[in-house]
């Protein structure tokens, strides 16, 4: 398959919360803050982190070491002045620096459907996660027409982009040793928690 061109949030890092792509992202982050479950000193990544805002939503809610990783530099600039007392990188979400069975939980909002490499990631994920621990997938919900429409503009325009339903994303997962334990969803906004076996 030819190479695929990634968004880009760099030029609107600055701006990116305040601005539409920030607002619209709202349902999202009460998704994840509201379903994520958490207790004092877990270790959790948010993978493809952005400027931190969940990372921050969720250390407010219950102190948390946290981790973001990020392939977008200006981002991550946002992302360590919100959350300054965070292990911030930059690198993929597919290779990361970080000890097998390291965290609790690995979150991915607004993200995974961005990601190139969904094996990659999905082995990552198992990789990371010690036994029992959770993964957060919030990634956005199309009705089939508009889904369909979606994917096959992004191919067309040869960008990195898929659309997934939660049960689709369950299958993605389940080769790598996950189990779906719910999924929620508000509006165009869904919350997949998948289980590390």
């Amino acid at each position: 398959m030819a190479n695929k061109e990634d968004f880009k949030f760099d030029k609107r890092a600055d701006k990116y919360d305040e601005g539409f792509e920030g607002k619209s992202s709202k349902k999202f982050y009460d998704l994840v803050t509201t379903n994520v479950e958490l207790t004092e000193g877990m270790n959790v990544l948010d993978a493809g982190c952005g400027t931190g805002t969940i990372l921050r939503r969720l250390a407010d809610k219950c102190p948390i070491n946290g981790f973001g990783i990020d392939v977008e530099e200006k981002m991550l600039e946002q992302a360590k002045t919100k959350c300054p007392e965070m292990d911030i990188r930059l690198c993929s979400c597919d290779q990361t620096p970080f000890a097998d069975a390291q965290f609790d939980v690995v979150v991915a909002c607004m993200a995974y459907h961005h990601f190139p490499d969904k094996d990659g990631f999905s082995r990552e994920a198992a990789r990371l996660l010690k036994s029992g621990g959770r993964l957060y997938i919030a990634d956005p919900k199309l009705p089939l027409p508009l889904r369909k429409v979606v994917n096959a503009a992004l191919d067309i325009h040869k960008i990195n982009g898929r659309i997934y339903t939660a049960d689709e994303i369950s299958a993605n997962f389940a080769p790598f040793g996950f189990t779906k334990l719910f999924d929620r969803s508000d509006a165009y906004a869904q919350l997949v928690c998948l289980e590390r076996k």
